[in-house]
């Protein structure tokens, strides 16, 4: 596997002009003669999408919601980051790439940082022209406020559903091109497998989930922006239909996937409260502003109302561990610290298998300083989103928060060019590895899936199309004929399962197999104990799953649900191998065996500083790595620390 990231030479801060200056351009008269397959519509794919059919290219555009409204971009709550300095409290582009290359634990590349960071304060603008309700300050300018990870205000909100708010300026763009006819929509179109001519990413084969039918779509490059797989734990904050097939597809086909066991853990959901449990709800780190984290003292006032522990009796661990950040650590560092004061007995809320697993997110200072209106405008919807599900309010009493996996900062190795190792495949937002190392600092899932949209992928793909297209394909083409016979092969090996055992049983006893050996703590022994667990279980679902409704040919949610739990239950033994040759700790990932007295990570960075990009091999056999090394010239390696 060839893995040249093409990194521009050159200062740092001139990397991209120099770049986009050197790329090859398309002209205007033949980008209409080019078709661009995009498979995705959230924040990455309808702009990606919106953009280049601006530009003149014909897209055809995948979603298997019925509407890109619907992309789980839409969940984003809390804001978007950007250099834009408004507050003159010490920001610019420089600091934002310091603190999203320290966040993300030096594991990931400077240069494709600092683009991120450049870039980022066009994204504000092109928003606002979209006419996105960004918050704005009493003279009428746009408010900022604090994400962990960072000590300026940099994050731009529209209340608690900034992701909706975004997520609608990228569709109204998208339907102008719609209406155009630069743009056609294939809705309820999941897309099943990536095919190559002459090893060249030339098209896929599509599943319409209401008809059934299978289609073979062509084109000349293939542009995937298809999210992360975090519902590989089965409870995550993710919406139920988010997966990994997409992604998995491509690596299968030759794709390096890299740093898959980059998860993260978000620390402000609501907790587990059942087995019954299908999904989680996240609890935006926005929160953070104003609520002050804590749980009791002593472990005998756990079972109290919180507002019977005097404030004498609370326990502030991150503001006493963590005081020059605070409440607003990175969101690893806030994760392990919450599961480390309920692991030693601090825990309050439900108790649960004899654990009682929340933490208090308390906002009553805030409210006592700044007053339930004001409070009621930052956050009022998630407010009232955590008491319809809790029945409590949290303007009366303290949230009950516990981490969850949320994001995941692996995905499929691309190029500076946002191309994976298959020429031809560009990868966007969260189904790419590139900006986040090994931790996500908080608002910048937003402005990276922007980023790549509106901002890189424009320039690129008409580099690669103008230098290494490899001629007109069509459908007919004799690769589509074996592609589609494979997939068809996989969906009735699918319909034909007739055991006695839901799928949604498999997919819930892989998660608990994930959760507790490869999610917030990890190590040797117990992701050993996963690499045999997870084949067993894999084959148990080929004797014992069943899908019901017998057909293919039609509406079938069993069948869709199963080909994606069988796609989880060969990714998750490819992230299982990553984070047993990853042994070392690094943001989202955490070896036991590697952390200080205290509990914080220790990286080995003369072992493994650089990125594990994986090569499949076939199912059941260990993976191949290749390594992309790290240099770092500008943020120098140092133990992060946020105290």
């Amino acid at each position: 596997m060839e893995l040249d990231a093409k990194i521009p030479s050159g200062p740092i801060d001139k990397k991209w002009d120099k770049h986009r200056f050197e790329l090859k351009l398309v002209n205007p008269a033949n980008k209409r003669k080019y078709t661009i397959l995009v498979v995705g519509t959230g924040l990455a794919g309808g702009s990606a999408a919106a953009t280049l059919a601006e530009l003149g290219y014909d897209v055809e555009c995948f979603c298997f919601q019925d509407s890109p409204r619907r992309a789980h971009s839409i969940a984003a709550q809390g804001g978007i980051n950007a250099a834009k300095n408004y507050q003159n409290d010490g920001d610019s582009v420089y600091r934002l790439f310091y603190d999203t290359v320290k966040g993300g634990d030096f594991r990931a590349r400077e240069a494709n940082v600092y683009r991120l960071a450049q870039v980022s304060v066009n994204i504000i603008d092109q928003c606002v022209a979209q006419g996105v309700p960004f918050a704005r300050e009493y003279g009428g300018t746009l408010a900022n406020r604090s994400f962990g990870g960072a000590q300026v205000s940099r994050t731009f909100y529209a209340r608690g559903q900034t992701g909706q708010q975004l997520l609608l300026g990228a569709y109204s763009a998208l339907n102008r091109q719609i209406a155009r006819g630069k743009v056609k929509m294939h809705y309820r179109s999941e897309m099943l497998d990536l095919v190559l001519v002459d090893g060249h990413a030339r098209g896929i084969i599509t599943r319409d989930l209401v008809s059934g039918k299978i289609s073979r779509w062509a084109g000349d490059a293939v542009v995937l922006a298809s999210g992360g797989y975090g519902n590989v734990f089965y409870l995550s904050t993710n919406a139920k239909g988010s997966n990994v097939t997409a992604s998995y597809r491509c690596y299968k086909r030759g794709a390096g996937f890299a740093n898959p066991c980059f998860t993260q853990i978000h620390p402000t959901c609501i907790p587990v409260s059942g087995g019954y449990q299908s999904k989680l709800t996240l609890m935006s780190e926005s929160l953070r502003n104003d609520g002050r984290v804590w749980v009791p003292r002593d472990k005998g006032d756990v079972a109290k109302k919180p507002g019977q522990i005097s404030e004498g009796e609370r326990y502030y661990y991150l503001e006493e561990r963590y005081p020059s950040f605070g409440n607003l650590v990175p969101r690893d560092v806030a994760s392990r610290a919450a599961k480390k004061v309920c692991d030693e007995g601090y825990g309050v809320g439900v108790e649960l298998d004899g654990v009682r697993n929340a933490v208090y997110l308390d906002f009553a200072e805030a409210i006592s300083r700044d007053g339930r209106d004001a409070i009621s405008d930052r956050y009022g919807n998630l407010f009232d989103m955590y008491e319809r599900i809790t029945g409590e309010s949290p303007y009366e009493v303290p949230m009950r928060i516990y981490p969850a996996v949320h994001y995941t900062m692996g995905g499929l190795w691309v190029n500076y060019n946002l191309m994976s190792n298959i020429p031809g495949l560009h990868v966007l937002g969260e189904a790419n590895f590139s900006d986040h190392g090994a931790n996500r600092l908080g608002a910048s899932a937003l402005m990276q899936g922007l980023a790549d949209g509106y901002f890189v992928i424009p320039y690129t793909i008409g580099h690669y199309l103008a230098t290494q297209h490899a001629g007109d394909v069509s459908p007919d083409h004799p690769a589509f004929d074996e592609v589609e016979s494979e997939v068809r092969g996989r969906i009735d090996k699918l319909v034909n399962l007739q055991g006695d055992v839901p799928v949604d049983e498999f997919h819930r006893r892989l998660g608990r197999i994930m959760w507790d050996y490869c999610g917030m703590g990890r190590n040797a022994e117990g992701l050993e104990h996963a690499l045999q667990a997870i084949p067993a279980l894999r084959e148990e679902f080929w004797a014992k799953a069943r899908v019901p409704g017998g057909s293919a040919s039609e509406l079938n949610p069993w069948l869709e649900k199963a080909g994606r739990v069988a796609d989880f239950l060969e990714f998750a033994e490819l992230l299982c191998h990553d984070a047993l040759y990853r042994d070392e700790s690094c943001g989202g990932h955490f070896r036991e065996e590697h952390q200080t007295e205290e509990g914080e990570a220790v990286r080995r960075d003369d072992v493994f500083c650089h990125g594990a990009v994986w090569g499949y091999k076939g199912v059941g056999h260990k993976p191949e790595l290749n390594k992309e090394p790290l240099s770092f010239e500008y943020v120098k390696l140092t133990t992060r620390s946020y105290k």
